[in-house]
């Protein structure tokens, strides 16, 4: 669209019927924005909306609605997002600060996200591949076993048993524990590797322990997901023409889900919108997914499920902030 007046006032449509839920009509938008021109003007221009595609009328002497095709140019007009008050970043702060790992920072960010956008939430965890090794913690089970705990930078935990082939005192496991974290904390697999043969040749004993760690670390994972506020789809079956059905059954299915974020590829915030997913379960919905990013670059994404019918300024801007705030948070630790 060229006519900057007719993206203003598809703008004022898109606006108003996200907070009515009503057909938006010319007089209505004459007398609730400051459009500068008649009712007749606006109503030719509504016209030419229409006939593009951008708008229709639902029934007879009724106003208009978006169509997937304005909702789309809508956001593409959106330049900028507004950054968010004070108090909602004190808020997304202090949600966030007592998390003491993974689990927990996850599971908070997505019932924040549902909670400040009114959709369905998804995070996709990180990665555990190509780790940053953050602490290791050794713990004697016997003589000759011993639980190896790899902590990595993100807050992932996994362990591995590690059998000795000699004996070994709680003071050699404080010991080598102690090793471990001085010369390893902060190295990546291929950098753990690369020291493999000197810290080896200094202590022996680190052998079974290195090969642990290297394997917890490199270990395949398969992706995994939360999500929250489904009964925020609920609440918003009217915005359905058909059913909510198709988007829970889509809910349900991790593939799917990790498939819609693969779609978004690397972009820092992408929007689909109704039949642009290739989902035809959510014909009738849109997703906004953000990337945040953790062991010096890696990333996986996060965002929001929920009805074509949605405050996407809002939306956007929330997705965004969450992301950069959870980015911020893991590179803390």
């Amino acid at each position: 669209m060229v006519n900057s007046r007719r993206n203003s006032i598809l703008s004022a449509i898109v606006t108003d019927y996200v907070a009515t839920r009503e057909p938006v009509g010319s007089k209505a938008l004459v007398e609730r924005y400051n459009l500068g021109v008649s009712s007749a003007t606006v109503r030719n221009d509504m016209a030419a909306l229409e006939e593009a595609g951008y708008i229709y009328q639902p029934h007879t002497s009724a106003g208009r609605v978006p169509t997937d095709k304005g909702y789309r140019a809508f956001v593409d007009q959106i330049a900028t997002l507004k950054p968010l008050s004070d108090p909602e970043r004190r808020g997304i702060e202090q949600f966030l600060a007592d998390a003491v790992e993974l689990d927990d920072v996850v599971h908070r960010t997505v019932h924040l996200l549902a909670q400040l956008t009114g959709q369905v939430a998804i995070v996709q965890y990180p990665s555990l591949q190509n780790a940053e090794l953050r602490h290791v913690e050794l713990v004697p089970l016997s003589e000759n076993h011993v639980l190896t705990i790899v902590i990595t930078a993100s807050g992932r935990v996994e362990q591995k048993p590690v059998v000795l082939e000699n004996d070994t005192t709680d003071t050699d496991i404080r010991a080598l524990t102690i090793a471990i974290n001085e010369q390893l904390a902060g190295k990546i697999p291929s950098e753990i590797n690369a020291a493999r043969s000197e810290l080896c040749a200094a202590v022996p004993a680190l052998a079974p322990f290195l090969d642990a760690i290297e394997t917890m670390l490199l270990r395949p994972t398969e992706d995994k997901i939360v999500m929250a506020g489904t009964a925020n789809l609920a609440r918003a079956g009217i915005d359905f023409e058909n059913t909510i059905g198709p988007v829970l059954d889509v809910l349900e299915e991790q593939v799917t889900l990790l498939r819609l974020f693969a779609e978004a590829k690397n972009e820092a915030l992408a929007v689909s919108i109704g039949a642009e997913n290739k989902h035809d379960g959510l014909s009738e919905a849109s997703v906004v997914a953000g990337l945040y990013t953790y062991n010096e670059g890696m990333s996986s994404h996060l965002g929001i499920v929920g009805p074509t019918r949605m405050n996407y300024p809002k939306t956007m801007r929330s997705v965004n902030a969450v992301a950069r705030y959870l980015t911020r948070f893991l590179a803390k630790g």
